[in-house]
């Protein structure tokens, strides 16, 4: 029968009594003194479900009447208990007719069960069939097999014996033909033809005795009758009743953030329907330059775990590991799994602070990424520092960063911690080392890569220094795009914001400089100024005067400065297109290039006679540069 149909068959009976006891409550009321059960005894069972998915039923705690009461329990304050009565019945049914879901659910419970068996039933059924059908035709086999091996054997002892056969009728042939020949000589009446005839024929007579002739059989007749090896019949009729060996696992695809940088988490699956005792992992490092057939690929280690997960640990940061995993049970060993490639979390990346530049409204962060195989991309994090110098518990991230270097927007005149965390599918890195960022002014380092070479930079990376040697004639070749060879220059680093910017430079008096910006481009075979690409304040020592010009194209205004600056302040304003120069002692203005910079200019500092020269930045910008 059906399970729906058994299931709607209870409710409908239950649903009927409840009907029933429903219509019959007057009579029942009207009864009176007629029936009344004792106090805490029902007809009504209360049911549940269990956690083993049986019916359980208990008595229940409000009583019905009972339609067989004692009669000496009657009362005449009965009668006025009908309203109570009622409420007891309403309660039941309400409660009754509340279990009748939780039947339902029940019922549908058991349906599900039910399939499963029935499911597995067949799988079980068909698994048995194919077995028994494998040992018949196995059987089968066998019994062709011995079947031609003793027709091949039956073949060759007739063909033994019909030769034998053969061999003792000619035999009888010849001794007949003997017999008959010496009778014949031996009656012969004519003495001249006895004595002709009777030597050969003796002779023949001893010949043939001579003749060996086998009258032994030459073949047994018993047939060979071997044991039949019937281990494999035997392995198959045991394995009947044996849970068959699991099938191949399947490795789950690396998830993300779940790695260290010495361990991964590694996650598989199997078919429900295996048994599987325990599992074993394989994994080895993947080299890029040794294929994976060479003798000197790495070693592969093993791990043996009853999980469907393990952590694998003792691994090396941001390395490619191939991993796979067999199943394991009484029957056997699976197949092992596809092999899948899993990547532990880079090392922390190493910041460049000596490549790292800011200013009021932003900061560049340059970094290494610290790891021999590439990442999938970075993760910069700042909080800004307090007054008192505390961090703030609030942290920003960046996240997604493609290269080795970003551009921050910041608030101006704070103080931030900056680190950069490393990212592959394995998760983040550790964070680099911490890097103090102030926002009161531009800061920039000088780039040493593209010093004359008549310059030394200071360990500080503000100052350079000419030396008192002449200019070697090999510095004037242009050796290298980046190195200045003509001019004796450096450039400070690109500030990749377009607002504004101020640095000092402070000098000596008896020093011939040129200071100002220069496009990235610029070029190095040429003086500074003397090009398009470039606006810079020289000054030149005279026999009479220090004398200023204020250059670009290799033109100048026609400017007198009648007190020596010692500090020079230099303020680049992009969004105005303007660049200008101050006495910072005086606080005196001193000259403006307008220009609308196309693109993006560094800093540019050069020396024209030995001397030195101090760069000073990351300061606040005074009041007077920018207005």
């Amino acid at each position: 029968m059906d399970l729906f149909e058994i299931r709607g068959g209870a409710l409908d009976v239950i649903a009927e009594d409840a009907e029933h006891q429903d219509l019959n409550r007057d009579s029942t009321i009207m009864a009176g003194r007629e029936a009344r059960p004792p106090r805490g005894v029902s007809t009504f069972q209360r049911f549940s479900v269990g956690t083993n998915e049986s019916l359980h039923f208990e008595p229940c705690e409000d009583s019905l009447p009972s339609p067989t009461p004692p009669e000496d329990e009657l009362d005449d304050d009965n009668v006025f208990r009908e309203g109570e009565t009622e409420g007891e019945i309403v309660t039941v049914r309400n409660r009754l007719q509340g279990k009748v879901p939780e039947m339902e659910n029940f019922a549908g419970h058991l349906e599900e069960i039910f399939l499963t068996v029935e499911e597995n039933f067949g799988r079980q059924e068909q698994h048995l069939e194919q077995h028994y059908n494998d040992v018949l035709l196995t059987l089968s086999q066998r019994y062709d097999e011995r079947a031609a091996g003793l027709e091949e054997e039956k073949k060759g002892k007739l063909e033994a014996l019909y030769k034998q056969l053969l061999a003792c009728g000619r035999a009888m042939d010849a001794s007949k033909e003997l017999i008959e020949t010496a009778q014949k000589v031996y009656r012969s009446q004519d003495k001249r033809l006895f004595l002709k005839a009777v030597m050969p024929t003796i002779k023949r007579i001893e010949d043939f005795a001579k003749e060996e002739v086998e009258l032994t059989l030459s073949t047994s007749l018993e047939f060979n009758t071997p044991l039949s090896d019937m281990s494999d019949v035997k392995t198959m009729m045991d394995s009947i009743n044996v849970v068959p060996a699991p099938s191949a696992p399947v490795i789950n695809p690396q998830m993300p953030n779940s790695a260290s940088q010495t361990s991964l988490r590694v996650c598989w699956s199997l078919f429900s329907d295996d048994t599987v005792e325990y599992y074993e992992l394989y994994y080895r490092p993947v080299l890029e330059d040794t294929p994976a057939d060479s003798s000197c690929a790495p070693p592969v280690s093993k791990v043996k775990v009853k999980e469907t997960h393990c952590t694998v640990a003792d691994l090396v940061p941001n390395a490619q590991y191939e991993l796979w995993v067999t199943a394991t049970n009484t029957t056997g060993i699976s197949p092992a799994s596809e092999k899948a490639l899993y990547m532990t979390v880079p090392s922390p990346p190493v910041i460049k602070q000596r490549e790292c530049t800011s200013c009021p409204e932003a900061a560049l962060i340059r970094w290494e990424s610290g790891n021999t195989n590439p990442v999938d991309s970075y993760t910069v994090e700042l909080s800004e520092m307090g007054t008192d110098g505390t961090e703030n518990a609030i942290t920003e991230s960046i996240v997604a960063v493609p290269t080795c270097q970003c551009v921050i927007q910041l608030q101006t005149g704070r103080r931030y911690l900056i680190s950069v965390r490393a990212v592959n599918i394995g998760g983040p890195s550790d964070r680099s080392e911490v890097i103090t960022v102030s926002t009161t002014g531009t800061l920039f380092y000088l780039l040493e890569e593209t010093a004359h070479s008549c310059l030394s930079i200071s360990e500080d990376g503000f100052t350079i220094f000419y030396g008192n040697e002449e200019l070697p004639i090999s510095a004037m070749a242009l050796d290298d795009n980046n190195t200045f060879s003509r001019c004796v220059a450096v450039l400070g680093d690109l500030i990749p914001v377009r607002g504004r910017h101020y640095w000092e430079v402070e000098v000596d008096d008896g020093t011939e400089f040129r200071i100002g910006v220069a496009s990235e481009d610029t070029e190095r075979n040429s003086y500074l100024g003397a090009n398009n690409t470039s606006w810079c304040m020289r000054h030149i020592l005279t026999p009479s005067r220090h004398k200023f010009e204020f250059l670009h194209g290799g033109c100048s205004p026609d400017l007198r400065i009648t007190v020596n600056p010692v500090r020079i302040g230099v303020a680049l304003d992009y969004e105005r297109g303007t660049l200008s120069f101050f006495n910072v002692d005086l606080e005196q203005h001193l000259h403006t290039f307008h220009c609308n910079f196309p693109n993006y200019v560094q800093p540019c500092f050069g020396l024209d006679n030995p001397g030195a020269l101090t760069v000073h930045n990351g300061i606040e910008a005074p009041e007077y540069a920018f207005i």
